[in-house]
This record gives C-alpha cells, structure tokens and sequence, in this order.
C-alpha cells in the first residue's frame, strides 16, 4: 500500500479525536500533504505528538476550524491555493446533554444535537462540492457513519453499564449516509465522489460487562483498534477506488450480521 496517496492533498477535519489522529500518520506515510483541522489546534498538537506525528513536517500544516461555523467551514475550502484531492470528516460535535437514555432526552437537546453533528456534516459536504466545481479537480470525500446507522441498536449489550446507545446518534449517523448519497447524485460527476465508513465499536476503555457482550456478537474480535478503520478510509481516498461513490462500506467484524 506505499505511496497509495502520493501527490494528493488531504483535509481531515477533526484531526485532533480518536480516528483523526490516527489518520493523519498514515495519510504522511502514504505520501499525502495533510491538512490537519480541528477547533483546538493545541490539543491537536499534543494529540498527533503523542502518535508520533512530526509537527514540523513540510508535508502537514494544521489549521483551525470550528466544524459547526459556517464561515469557518467556508474558509477552510476557499482559502486553499491548491485543489483538495480529498476530505474526511471525523468530527462530533455535541451539547453537555448529548447520550441520556431515550426517555430523559428533551427535543430541545435532540434538535441542537442534530444542528449541530448533522448540520455541520451538511456544511462540510456542501462546501466541498463548492470547492470540486470551483477548481474541476477530482475530490474524494469520506464521510463517518456506524453500524447504528444501518441496524437498530442492540441494547442488551449495554445491561450493567450506566452506558445507551444514543437517538441522537443513531439519527444523525444514519442520515449521514443518505446525505451522502444525495450530494453524489446532485452534483453528478465522477471526479467528485462520497461515501461512508461505518465502523463497528470502537474501543475507548470501556466497562468490562461491555466489551465483554459486545464482544459475543462478534466473529471475536470485539471492540475494534481505531486503526482497523483506517485502511477502508485511505482506499476511498485513493485511486484503487476512482468509481466507488454514494456507497456505505462496514467494518465491524460482523456485528451487524
């Protein structure tokens, strides 16, 4: 897989979280020019040191952005000298009363919590096809979505843990999906391709009782490495999938099965 991006440059919003920041050593190891953005550009720093990013790479530059800010959004895809070969968006924005168990979630925070994540998914979307019309250069774009949103959630796993598995989420995730699929028939030109990663459960040191149901539904791998999800991401940025669009691929070792 050496040098799968060799030449092109990549944007990757929210390269300071889980699966961003292990994005990025790898899009630099496939010979990519990273444009790494996230809202805290010193926590995205001490994020990609701790990977074993070297910040002063000619190949990276980290920018700021507020993902859930129109005018940020814009800027980073109108400020650009060169065309973007490809994007990925990792981010998750959320209020401080995004994950309460269904019947304690108020409208009100179920409305912000899908202007916010759904909203800014749409922003990001948008702007990039903005960006592929203004300079006609191929633009991949991979947008983030999960297991929940193409399953309904298997609550059982959840029993002995304080730990649901969000409306919010399951909402927004699943109409990212169709987001996608919109945009890649609206803007209808193969240069400009979308599609989605949705990937199983990803370990974050979570309860043991957990892991452990989680794990039985399964083929026994579990929880994943963030890193697992990383190979899907990078084929879609690359050539090897030039006429893949508008499609949905799940890692999940067969949790959905």
């Amino acid at each position: 897989m050496n040098g799968l991006l060799k030449g092109k440059t990549i944007l990757i919003a929210g390269a300071g979280g889980l699966l961003g920041s292990q994005i990025v050593p790898t899009a630099l190891e496939q010979g990519a020019m990273v444009i790494a953005a996230d809202l805290n550009i010193e926590s995205m720093q001490k994020r990609l040191e701790g990977v074993g990013v070297d910040l002063n790479s000619g190949a990276l530059s980290l920018v700021e952005l507020d993902i859930t800010s129109e005018e940020s959004v814009k800027a980073l895809f109108e400020n650009k000298d060169k065309a973007i070969d490809g994007a990925v968006n990792t981010t998750y924005p959320r209020n401080k009363t995004y994950g309460k168990h269904f019947f304690d979630v108020t409208a009100a925070s179920f409305n912000e919590n899908m202007s916010l994540h759904l909203g800014s998914a749409f922003l990001f979307v948008q702007q990039a096809a903005e960006h592929f019309k203004r300079t006609e250069q191929p633009l991949s774009l991979v947008n983030i979505s999960s297991i929940y949103g193409v399953i309904a959630p298997k609550f059982n796993i959840y029993d002995n843990t304080p730990m649901t598995m969000p409306v919010e989420y399951a909402a927004i995730k699943s109409a990212i999906q169709h987001l996608s699929k919109y945009a890649a028939a609206y803007v209808n030109d193969s240069r400009f391709r979308i599609n989605c990663v949705s990937p199983g459960g990803i370990f974050d040191h979570q309860p043991e009782p957990f892991l452990d149901a989680y794990k039985w539904n399964t083929h026994g791998a579990g929880m994943l490495d963030v890193k697992e999800v990383v190979g899907t991401v990078l084929f879609l940025l690359s050539e090897q999938s030039r006429y893949v669009t508008g499609q949905n691929i799940i890692v999940d070792d067969g949790f959905s099965l």
